[in-house]
């Protein structure tokens, strides 16, 4: 066992642990996921867990990144993304605002760091790796640039003919590497950047602020279903995400938290509430 080696690719693992909660329904709150994520990162960085593929649904949720909250009419830019029907919350890391809704699928690869071995780069490219994998069966070439007129643009925004479907971030805690992707699956990739682009209208009203937000041009983001002019769904890509790291591994195996996990998530959960309190309290608005 332990002379097993498929290549160089951190999808090529000894051990998969699978932990999927893209059917848990409206109730799961998208701040769990983030508190989650960061167990996971302690769990494998100190040995107690294998690399872990966690998978995630939120259904209408809108989720800030750490700039966002300096947006400074902030307050009538949650106001109107609650009477679009969206729950608000802010993650614990970087990035910009994202729409996530029940055919948005999240998928989170968690491994150890230990050694440091692994840059940050190599990260991204795993995950860009496993997408066109994922993907390979749809006549579609995806590739990996910043998406110019996107939301939370980047340079791992993942693309098929210049419009952005997906979009890729890292974050590393107590010596563990989640390396997160958001893959709006079906839906209206347009819609979904209007609604932030509305968002950031409200938000800045025009102002200079330091930092520069992205100005959204609806047309450059579409779903997977849109690009390759079929339907597609959560479902039929869970399955093959699946056979892939079945395919990528010697051992796979499905479960939830281990008790030591659940001690380390109340911690987690008790940081990722805080910072969303203080937020919205500093902003006169509730979550």
């Amino acid at each position: 066992m332990d002379t097993f080696e498929f290549g160089n690719s951190l999808i090529d693992q000894q051990t998969w642990r699978i932990i999927d909660q893209s059917t848990l329904g409206p109730d799961f709150d998208a701040r769990q996921s983030f508190a989650i994520d960061d167990t996971l990162c302690a769990s494998t960085g100190k040995g107690m867990s294998p690399a872990v593929m966690r998978s995630w649904i939120h259904h209408n949720t809108i989720v800030l990144g750490i700039q966002d909250t300096k947006l400074p009419f902030l307050k009538e830019g949650i106001e109107y993304l609650k009477t679009e029907g969206y729950k608000v919350i802010v993650r614990n890391s970087g990035g910009l605002a994202v729409v996530l809704d029940e055919t948005v699928l999240n998928i989170s690869l968690i491994f150890p760091d230990v050694e440091k071995g692994i840059n940050i780069n190599r990260g991204y490219d795993a995950m860009l790796f496993l997408i066109q994998e994922l993907l390979a069966d749809y006549n579609i070439k995806v590739e990996a640039y910043e998406i110019i007129g996107s939301y939370c643009p980047g340079s791992y925004d993942l693309s098929v003919d210049g419009k952005k479907f997906a979009g890729i971030s890292q974050r590393r805690v107590r010596n563990g590497v989640a390396v997160q992707v958001y893959l709006c699956v079906a839906g209206s990739g347009a819609e979904r950047a209007e609604l932030i682009g509305q968002f950031y209208d409200k938000s800045l009203k025009n102002t200079e602020t330091k930092f520069v937000f992205p100005t959204i041009i609806p047309s450059t983001m579409a779903s997977l279903s849109e690009l390759i002019a079929e339907p597609i769904t959560v479902q039929q890509l869970m399955l093959k995400l699946l056979n892939i790291l079945k395919n990528h591994s010697e051992k796979m195996y499905s479960s939830s938290l281990t008790p030591e996990e659940q001690e380390i998530l109340r911690e987690n959960l008790i940081k990722i509430y805080e910072r969303n309190n203080k937020v919205f309290e500093d902003k006169e608005t509730e979550l």
